[in-house]
């Protein structure tokens, strides 16, 4: 069984691959646009269940049990089975083993869909509960795109492109925990980048009102060298990464769900902003990326 399968529109090429079930690659004529993967970060785009983000101390609390469960859960180090695979979409599929619940009690079915189209990769995460009781858990994308996007632009000449202004607070992000509101750097519709906006980690944007998002590469007299759009459904939160180090990548990430806040620790199924499944219930998140 390979590893890894290749999906093409024919202006659109992308890698999904079985370990993690994580996009490993993306690229249109113009080149690359997902993080190949390096010593500032090994992952792609990798696949946040059954939580996002930490929980206090590690520690997921259900039933009055204690169970180890570390940052951003175990989807994105497990081993996907292949459910289908084509020339323009792959399936995936992760099910509840031995070891799952050794340290998350609960049975669920993870599927992620793949599929392109023209200039667009839609991203599907299905979760769905198999069990009688209720299936609690957080779901999130973490994809890393190059950044600079276009060759030979400074970091700088790059920005966020909202549709509407994101009125709201941000969050703080303490020891990978969220903290306090704060406020986000926007000027209006925009987010000018720069590296120093990730010292103190991610920017968290909860309740987030927008639905998508450019990150646009201009060149020195501020005209477009390249740009993308990430969209999303089924998602409310939202983060955006990097690190302040010189890496080369930012991540637009969609979340259901993000870390404890900082002094809470109580049941899993009373954590600020958890996803409750109801027996046999069904519910996709989708993602998607337009070069």
């Amino acid at each position: 069984m390979t590893e890894t399968h290749v999906i093409s529109s024919g202006s659109l090429q992308a890698t999904v691959r079985a370990q993690g079930g994580e996009l490993v690659a993306l690229a249109d004529a113009k080149g690359p646009a997902l993080w190949h993967g390096g010593p500032e970060w090994p992952r792609h785009a990798p696949v946040l269940f059954p939580i996002v983000g930490r929980l206090t101390d590690d520690t997921l609390i259900h039933g009055g049990r204690s169970y180890r469960l570390t940052q951003h859960g175990f989807a994105r180090d497990s081993l996907f089975t292949w459910v289908e695979r084509s020339a323009d979409r792959a399936v995936l599929e992760l099910c509840e083993s031995p070891e799952t619940l050794a340290i998350y009690p609960f049975r669920f079915v993870l599927q992620m869909i793949y599929a392109v189209a023209g200039d667009t990769l839609s991203v599907t995460t299905r979760v769905t509960n198999p069990a009688a009781k209720p299936l609690i858990c957080g779901v999130g994308a973490h994809p890393a795109f190059l950044w600079p996007l276009a060759e030979g632009t400074p970091k700088e000449a790059h920005r966020l492109s909202f549709p509407e202004p994101e009125l709201g607070s941000g969050r703080s992000v303490e020891g990978g925990l969220i903290g306090g509101p704060i406020p986000l750097p926007f000027s209006g519709t925009e987010l000018p980048l720069a590296e120093a906006l990730f010292t103190n980690d991610a920017i968290v944007i909860p309740d987030v009102a927008n639905r998508s998002v450019r990150l646009v590469a201009f060149d020195a007299d501020g005209r477009e060298r390249r740009a993308l759009t990430v969209s999303w459904e089924g998602y409310w939160d939202l983060g955006i990464w990097s690190k302040p180090t010189g890496a080369p990548f930012l991540c637009i990430e969609p979340w259901a769900g993000m870390a404890s806040p900082v002094g809470w620790q109580g049941e899993f199924a009373d954590k600020p902003g958890i996803l409750t499944l109801a027996p046999g219930e069904s519910r996709d998140f989708i993602w998607r990326v337009t070069l």
